[in-house]
């Protein structure tokens, strides 16, 4: 049976005008379905770089990136789309949320690209139920606190039921007591059956999740369970 993610001598480089500049230089990684993991690494260690890779929103400029077994090289874009779209949810550090639209609507959005999904309102309300915010879903943003704002955008990457839930930050704009309901709130996830990866720079976070990955100078160079 096939890891959900699988790489091999994964390289990322991007060309300046005057030079080449390399930020992954040869990354091997597998990840199965239900893990729950920290990539962790200090600013330039290359892990935002490799999210966007496993998230589809980057190409390697060379190695094996395999999607279920599928080479992703071979891919479409409309495929690299789809897959994007069906397979993955995102939770960034500023939320992005859209300002005019209340909590209900940012979490629909995803489900306008699935004109197929059967009963979205049905999605939307489990996802708003899951993440506590249920008494919310009229609010806009500017009238959440940042931690309801996160769990809005939690709630966003869950309501299409991804195979994995990629989090670049997801504790960095909040205080310490928030942060830590918001972790809490991904292991319940994880819990219910998920596959998480959190990438972040705060190795105390990294040690709460089942697994850490850690990066330094555009390589792995510990993958440990602690």
């Amino acid at each position: 049976m096939h890891p959900l993610v699988s790489l091999r001598n994964i390289k990322k480089s991007y060309q300046l005008p005057s030079m080449e500049v390399p930020v992954l230089q040869g990354i091997d990684l597998d990840i199965e379905e239900g893990e729950f993991t920290a990539l962790v690494g200090a600013s330039g260690s290359g892990k935002s770089t490799l999210m966007n890779i496993l998230g589809f929103l980057d190409r390697p400029t060379s190695g094996r990136h395999l999607f279920r077994g599928k080479d992703v090289s071979l891919l479409s874009d409309h495929d690299e789309s789809r897959i994007r779209n069906l397979e993955i949810g995102f939770v960034y550090q500023s939320f992005n949320l859209l300002p005019r639209c209340t909590a209900r609507e940012n979490v629909a959005l995803p489900l306008f690209y699935r004109p197929q999904t059967h009963d979205p309102e049905a999605l939307v309300d489990e996802a708003m139920r899951w993440v506590g915010l249920a008494d919310r879903s009229t609010h806009r943003p500017n009238e959440l606190s940042g931690g309801q704002r996160q769990r809005v955008a939690i709630a966003r990457a869950l309501v299409g039921k991804p195979s994995i839930i990629l989090a670049d930050e997801p504790t960095g704009a909040l205080d310490s007591r928030t942060g830590a309901e918001i972790l809490e709130l991904f292991r319940e996830i994880h819990r219910q059956g998920a596959t998480i990866l959190i990438v972040t720079h705060d190795r105390s976070i990294a040690a709460q999740c089942d697994r850490s990955i850690e990066m330094r100078d555009g390589l792995i160079v510990s993958d440990t369970r602690p």
